[in-house]
């Protein structure tokens, strides 16, 4: 339907032609005038995300961080694959722990189903304390065909990029960029989780790459205040 054809159609006042089997015109106005904030949103969401990209170059990596990998040692740099950018994440899942982090699961669950998609733009790894051997083995327990998961080794990686402050683990994403001469560079961190939050909500620092969050806000039960996932799914 061509856009003169839908503007026929449109009621007075209103976005759009479309209506819901039996809704009121209470609710049509209301949702309107949600939508309407709805798209303010997605706008400054594009402006924020302009701004990101034009950021100036980040600092130099001062070392080629050496990792333990499912294949033997990696370098910072071969993590890259045949792509300029890499989007690195600290998984709180040290060797002290019983268990990971159920949240950062649940984030490594959502990325494990796109990474087919995102892997066609650039490179990701999940980064943590625990032996590759005990990442690995969670890796299969929980079903993740496609996560590339890899051991620190005790390196200063978590340190210089903040995955690790004073000995806690923080589940924080990085990206990287590689120039022409190899260099290596940061480009970006989730900075809002070293802010103040806002009243009655945690930092939601990782929320704009985590689908968990995006569709409770789509319901009535919204996301609450006290409910975070678990690793036991019963």
């Amino acid at each position: 339907m061509s856009d003169d054809r839908r503007t026929t159609l449109r009621p007075p006042g209103s976005l759009h032609d479309a209506r819901f089997p039996n809704e009121s015109a209470a609710y049509r106005q209301a949702r309107d005038a949600l939508l309407i904030d709805e798209i303010a949103l997605r706008r400054h969401a594009e402006a924020v995300a302009a701004r990101r990209r034009a950021l100036p170059p980040g600092g130099p990596v001062r070392e080629d961080y050496v990792f333990e990998g499912e294949a033997g040692p990696v370098r910072l740099s071969e993590l890259f694959g045949k792509h300029r950018t890499l989007i690195t994440y600290h998984y709180m899942f040290g060797p002290e722990r019983e268990h990971p982090c159920p949240s950062c699961t649940s984030f490594l669950s959502g990325i494990d189903g796109i990474l087919p998609d995102l892997t066609q733009r650039a490179a990701f790894v999940a980064i943590a304390r625990s032996p590759v051997a005990r990442l690995l083995a969670f890796r299969k327990e929980r079903g993740w065909r496609h996560l590339r998961l890899v051991c620190d080794g005790g390196n200063r990686f978590a340190q210089d990029y903040f995955g690790n402050i004073q000995g806690n683990d923080v589940p924080i994403v990085n990206v990287f960029t590689k120039g022409d001469d190899g260099g290596i560079r940061h480009f970006w961190s989730n900075e809002m989780g070293a802010t103040p939050s806002d009243p009655g909500q945690d930092s939601r620092d990782n929320d704009n790459a985590w689908p968990l969050w995006g569709l409770l806000d789509n319901t009535p039960e919204g996301r609450g205040t006290n409910w975070y996932p678990k690793l036991d799914r019963s």
